[in-house]
Order: structure tokens, then C-alpha cells, then sequence
């Protein structure tokens, strides 16, 4: 009697771990990866592309409107003019790269690294980048543009900033 409970506790732990593990395992999908890609004036407007990568990429005049990009990677990529209005940017990887006349507009760019990004002439409003890491030189040239509420969060770009 003793060796059927003992089993039959074995099994019951072995079948809670399973079942535990199982969901994180279904869900995992390998993330898209366009790295070294020349993707300059293609939409990728309203697509879910989490934990996409994105790296040394030419997105010159892409349209991410709207995009889901948590947790994507755009490290050392080229994104001139391209839209990134109300796109998700929280979590992303988002490293030297050249965002020259970008719209960020009411994008989320909260807890994103930004360090060595290019922001010259890019449209902040109501852009949210909560704890987002960035260096004093960029803070300084975007708070002298930030203005509005980002309409996700609620949050002002300047708060976000940290702003004076």
C-alpha cells in the first residue's frame, strides 16, 4: 500500500509540473528575424511583431503604425522617416539607431534602450518613454520638442522624460 501511494504521489507531482510547463511551451514560437535585411518602404503597419529582430536593418521609410514591437530588437539599424506612430515600443532594443525625421508620435517607448539613438527632427508627441534608457545629451534634445499625452498610458511625454 505504502509503494501506490508513494507512485501515486510521484505521478501526481510529474503530472503538475507538466501541466505547469506545458502553456509556456505551446506558446513559444521562434521570433521573426530580419536582420541584415533591406526592408526600406515596407508596412509592417498594425502587425504583431514581439520579440521580432530587426538588427543592422535598412527600415528607411517603413511603416510600423501602430505595430506591436514589445521586446523587439533594432540594435545598430537604420529607421529615416519611418513611422512608428502609436507603435509599442516598450522593452525593444532600440540602440544606435538612426531615427532622423522618425515619427514617434503617441508611440510606447516605456522601458526601451535607447542609448546612441539618432533623434534629430523626430515628432515625440505624446510619446511615452517611462523608463526608458537614455543618456543626459538625449534627454536634453528631447525634452526642448516634448509636448502631449500619449493616448495608451496617459502619461506626458515630458513626465516620461523626466523633463524640467
Amino acid at each position: 500500500m505504502f509503494w501506490r501511494q508513494k507512485l501515486a504521489l510521484i505521478t501526481l507531482i510529474i503530472v503538475f509540473c507538466l501541466n505547469w510547463a506545458t502553456p509556456a511551451l505551446a506558446d513559444w514560437t521562434h521570433p521573426l528575424s530580419f536582420s541584415n535585411a533591406q526592408l526600406t518602404k515596407r508596412d509592417f503597419s498594425g502587425q504583431s511583431l514581439q520579440a521580432a529582430e530587426f538588427s543592422n536593418a535598412n527600415m528607411e521609410l517603413t511603416n510600423f503604425a501602430g505595430a506591436d514591437l514589445r521586446g523587439a530588437v533594432m540594435s545598430a539599424s537604420t529607421m529615416t522617416q519611418a513611422n512608428l506612430h502609436k507603435a509599442d515600443l516598450s522593452n525593444a532594443l532600440v540602440d544606435q539607431v538612426n531615427l532622423t525625421g522618425a515619427d514617434l508620435s503617441d508611440a510606447n517607448l516605456t522601458e526601451a534602450l535607447l542609448l546612441r539613438a539618432v533623434f534629430t527632427n523626430v515628432d515625440i508627441k505624446g510619446a511615452d518613454f517611462s523608463d526608458a534608457i537614455l543618456d543626459k545629451a538625449q534627454i536634453k534634445e528631447l525634452c526642448a520638442k516634448a509636448s502631449g499625452v500619449n493616448s495608451q498610458t496617459g502619461v506626458e511625454t515630458r513626465d516620461s522624460l523626466g523633463c524640467q
